[in-house]
């Protein structure tokens, strides 16, 4: 189960995420992404309450970030340790931004 809080504040973002990232739960913030982000310049995840990422997850990451870097920025926050540890085996630490 994952839920998607989302605020918008003219060019900017803030998508929170509780729960699992992975394959059942993937496509729902895929759609939420693709409905959203026109026209922001700048994309906030924060991970304070996701437990968990799977590749299907990451995928949708990846999709957003190169999006992005098209039309302004993306930032992770609040990233917990198993989550980051996940980011870094798979070099996602290196590509994303992830802040506090």
């Amino acid at each position: 189960m994952l839920n998607i809080t989302k605020q918008a504040d003219g060019g900017k973002l803030y998508i929170a995420l509780e729960g699992r990232l992975d394959t059942m739960t993937a496509p729902e913030l895929e759609k939420v992404l693709e409905e959203n982000l026109d026209g922001v310049t700048e994309l906030v995840l924060d991970f304070e309450k996701l437990d968990y990422i799977s590749s299907a997850g990451l995928r949708v990451l990846l999709a957003a970030h190169k999006r992005m870097l098209k039309q302004g920025e993306m930032k992770v926050i609040h990233v917990g340790e198993m989550i980051m540890e996940i980011f870094e085996v798979t070099g996602f630490s290196d590509i994303l931004t992830i802040g506090e």
